[in-house]
């Protein structure tokens, strides 16, 4: 097993003046499972394409250990893929498809044999070893793909959305045991996803990409709490974080004007890197229900509406005096502990926050604004 390491890779497509990749510098540890996360479009799968030989490096290089792969053919790369297809042969058998690398390597009957039923093991395959595909799940069909993977026993996994086929209740189950067994195997695991929630409870560490730009590496926990900038801060958490525009004025931002309005306290570092339109930023765990009597220093919201998950209810509102165009804002509560059992769809409600918990960004370039 190795690490990996893209130094500056690059990645331009024929006819495109606008590389799909900017020069990405990302470094993988050994046994590590890194995910790459980022909207459709952001280049995630090029750069992982990059990694498997699938797509041309146009400038710097990919290293897998210390050996530099970049100009090195697929198949001598040592790497297993796993893509959003299960591409079974379906006249074969499961142990038939998880062997088949091995038999085209010319690897033993008896090797060969023992390989597919540790991996099958590993996936809960054992009593599925002598059906056809079709006689399969999808999720059962995905782990017979990674198990395909597993026998080769190769330096590094690569993944791009195997997930994507499944439904909700399966793509759960399916992503708990990749994570799992790749805990076990201790390969190295570069997984391409879209969906944060994946990339969440996946991944040893996150790496989200916008516009074929790497906006922030981090692990999950740390993604959610410090994100380095506008976009991350959106994307990373589900529910979204909830941003609103506001303005500085003074030693606060202010929301909105007049009826509704809202200010909210800004440290004198933050005041000072910004002027004017500023963005800020608030988890939906952040706002708070404010009781009848305690509404003097909250926002004045309208309930849209009420989203009841058991446990949790998510409160979609919309601030008072603001247009029908600006987007609610979400505030997760229990609903064991609001009066009346929560809020109803019509009620007026007032929500408020901390200051300490409010993320500020600058609306014009991005960046968080760090006190």
């Amino acid at each position: 097993m190795a690490g990996v390491r893209f130094e500056k890779a690059r990645r331009v497509y024929p006819g495109s003046t606008e590389p799909a990749v900017h020069g990405i510098d990302l470094e993988i540890a050994d046994g590590e499972f890194m995910v790459l996360v980022g909207p459709s479009g952001c280049g995630k799968s090029t750069t992982l394409r990059m990694l498997a030989g699938l797509e041309e490096v146009d400038g710097g290089r990919v290293l897998i250990g210390d050996r530099d792969v970049t100009a090195v053919a697929p198949k001598d790369r040592d790497i297993a893929m796993v893509f959003q297809s299960y591409a079974l042969y379906p006249h074969m058998s499961v142990a038939d498809n998880m062997g088949f690398a091995l038999k085209v390597s010319r690897v033993g009957k008896a090797e060969r044999r023992a390989r597919v039923e540790k991996a099958a093991a590993m996936l809960g395959l054992t009593d599925y070893l002598d059906r056809k595909p079709r006689a399969l799940s999808g999720g059962q069909r995905q782990r017979v793909a990674m198990g395909r993977a597993i026998v080769r026993s190769p330096q590094v996994f690569c993944m791009d959305e195997p997930l994507s086929n499944l439904d909700a209740k399966m793509r759960v189950q399916t992503r708990a045991d990749i994570a799992r067994v790749q805990a076990e195997l201790g390969t190295t695991t570069v997984y391409v996803t879209h969906d944060q929630v994946e990339a969440m409870t996946m991944g040893d560490r996150v790496a989200v990409m916008k516009d074929g730009v790497l906006q922030q590496v981090d692990t999950p926990l740390a993604l959610y709490r410090d994100p380095a900038n506008l976009f991350v801060a959106g994307f990373i958490g589900s529910p979204q974080m909830n941003l609103v525009d506001a303005e500085v004025d003074g030693d606060r931002a202010r929301v909105g004007e007049g009826v509704g309005a809202y200010a909210v306290p800004l440290a004198p570092a933050v005041t000072a890197q910004v002027t004017g339109a500023v963005t800020l930023g608030v988890r939906p765990e952040a706002w708070r229900l404010l009781g009848a009597g305690d509404t003097a220093d909250g926002l004045e919201a309208e309930v849209l509406v009420v989203e009841e998950l058991g446990a949790d209810s998510y409160v979609h509102v919309r601030r008072a005096g603001s247009g029908i165009d600006t987007l609610p804002l979400v505030v997760r509560t229990d609903p064991r502990a609001l009066p009346g059992g929560g809020a109803v769809r019509g009620q007026t409600v007032h929500v408020a926050v901390d200051p300490a918990d409010v993320y500020v960004f600058d609306t014009a370039t991005g960046a968080r604004l760090r006190a």
